[in-house]
């Protein structure tokens, strides 16, 4: 049988009857199979032991430098860590709570104590796993077989989301008898792990694995210690709301009872903006609110809200915004592909930026500019504009969080905000949801609902915007004032009616395919919200789906 190895030259190779795709990966790459992580058959993602092809196919090996390749990478290092835990401690339950520092920030239940030997321990074990090349065996089993099993392991977040699963099989990995299920594929056995690293992190571990920014090596540890704050602060919420896994959120939707959370959740979130509301406006030095996120983090939204708080305050707002301070386009600085880069900070005049905010604060009369992004230029048609000493300056940009871009102005009068959608729901103990993939279904939905968008759009323009996020935003996270999390616990639930259709638009002949399939398995676990009633006006989640009051 002929089979075709994707690449440049489209190499078709041989392939005898009795052998499977992972036997020819060991054939081909003979001294480096274990780089391979994954495969595509005909640009669909299968498990790298149990491909299935036929006569002609187009097959493709995936390593670490491949997204789908990297998650799996992830997966299997998860696996060995959890096996690992469970190795040294009898009925511990490990806890993949949320990405942290450029890792998984993992707690271990039942045991009140994290210190330097536990760490040495759970590393020398987890490399003997990987050095001993255990198989990890993947198969379809039946939903009451798994329940059955997983009742024994004692890992009852499984157990609830199965039974609310519409399928008669889910797909179980197995490593010396220890079960567990993973959002994904998982590589064929330990041995394709090559790196890790576990950091002590109060009261949890750090796992740090191989990352893309870091050229596919362990990256320099940085702490997040404020980031760390909010993620516990979600927590907290998840407790509150009695929600922290899928399956307790799909039992609300069951059991009619998610109105009631979704009011909880609202509330949630006015409290937060107004307790920073209130920081802002006790402090009479801060003259300017810097706010920056990620995109689809909902700042429109929250800079309107946070608005109304600091008004409720007595203080007057102006929205003052950057893209109106774009050098004239021929000055614009070029990336290294020679186009021209709007996400620098050095696309913007920041000297102008700095003198006009210093004569605004000052209670000046100013005329700010209207960038032409048709003629790139800036033009002065505005009215002339004279602030009072009650007003706070709100800016929205990706650059708010560095100092640079308000070089001039004094760190007292300002005041840096950073959000984003950090979500405090998982999947459940073993798979965390990635807030990137949170922030990627609210963009798909509001790129369709409102800016006309398909779904080729958003995916062809989403590897740059995390690109962009990880350069521009990211280093700049732990300056910020005051952390946001715009996450809602419910909102995929919602989010899945909408988002769902227009992923399935995906042609199986399109690059995109492989995530069409991770983001339709993703959807599978949710439970819809069909009656969206009970979400206020003014919820970020609006932004997105539509019928904001502030649109």
């Amino acid at each position: 049988m002929k089979i075709i190895l994707a690449g440049e030259k489209n190499q078709t190779v041989e392939i005898g009857e009795d052998e499977s795709l992972f036997d020819l990966l060991k054939r081909i790459h003979k001294d480096d199979y274990t780089k391979y992580l994954g495969i595509k058959v005909n640009n669909k993602l299968q498990d790298l032991q149990g491909a299935k092809f036929k006569e002609n196919d187009k097959i493709e090996f995936i390593d670490i430098s491949d997204k789908d390749g990297n998650r799996i990478y992830v997966r299997t290092l998860t696996m060995i860590y959890i096996k690992a835990c469970k190795d040294i401690f009898d009925q511990i339950d490990v806890c993949i709570v949320n990405s942290l520092s450029k890792g998984l920030y993992t707690e271990l239940k039942n045991k009140h104590l994290v210190d330097n030997k536990l760490l040495e321990e759970i590393r020398t074990r987890m490399q003997e796993i990987i050095d001993q090349k255990r198989p990890i065996n993947t198969r379809l089993m039946k939903v009451e077989k798994a329940m059955e099993i997983f009742k024994k392991q004692n890992l009852q977040d499984k157990i609830e989301l199965l039974t609310q699963w519409g399928k008669k099989d889910i797909r179980v990995c197995e490593l010396d008898g220890y079960y567990d299920t993973f959002y994904g594929y998982i590589a064929p056995n330990t041995e394709f792990v090559k790196e890790f690293d576990l950091r002590l992190f109060s009261p949890g571990i750090i796992l740090n694995y191989p990352t893309k920014e870091s050229n596919f090596e362990i990256p320099e540890y940085i702490v997040q210690e404020k980031l760390s704050k909010v993620f516990k602060e979600a927590e907290d919420w998840g407790k509150i709301m009695d929600v922290g896994y899928v399956g307790s959120l799909n039992k609300k939707i069951i059991n009619n009872t998610i109105d009631d959370m979704i009011r909880v959740n609202e509330a949630l979130h006015e409290k937060k903006i107004a307790y920073i509301a209130d920081e802002i406006s006790n402090d009479t030095n801060i003259k300017i609110v810097l706010i920056a996120g990620p995109s689809s983090s909902g700042k429109t939204t929250f800079a309107q809200r946070l608005s109304i708080q600091l008004r409720v305050n007595g203080k007057k707002t102006y929205a003052l915004s950057l893209d109106d301070y774009f050098v004239d386009r021929e000055h614009t600085p070029k990336d290294e592909n020679g186009e021209f880069d709007f996400e620098t900070i050095d696309a913007l005049d920041l000297e102008l930026f700095n003198e006009q905010l210093l004569s605004l604060m000052a209670c000046e009369e100013v005329q700010i500019p209207t960038f032409n992004f048709k003629s790139g230029k800036r033009e002065y048609t505005k009215d002339v504009v004279k602030l009072t000493n009650d007003h706070i300056i709100i800016i929205e940009g990706i650059h708010g969080l560095n100092d640079k871009l308000t070089k001039n102005i004094p760190q007292k009068n300002k005041f840096r905000i950073y959000i984003s959608a950090l979500t405090q729901l998982n999947i459940d103990n073993h798979n965390r949801i990635s807030t990137s993939d949170l922030r990627l279904v609210r963009r798909i939905v509001r790129d369709n609902t409102h800016r006309g968008n398909n779904v080729y759009k958003t995916m062809e323009l989403w590897d740059n915007v995390v690109k962009g996020t990880e350069k521009y935003i990211f280093p700049h996270q732990e300056n910020a004032d005051a952390i946001f999390n715009s996450a809602l616990v419910y909102e995929l639930s919602v989010l899945k009616k909408y988002a769902e259709p227009l992923v399935k638009e995906i042609k199986k002949d399109s690059i995109f395919y492989p995530e069409r399939q991770r983001l339709l398995k993703f959807f599978s676990y949710f439970k819809s919200i069909d009656d969206e009633s009970a979400i206020p006006n003014t919820s970020i989640l609006r932004e997105f789906i539509g019928g904001s009051c502030f649109e």
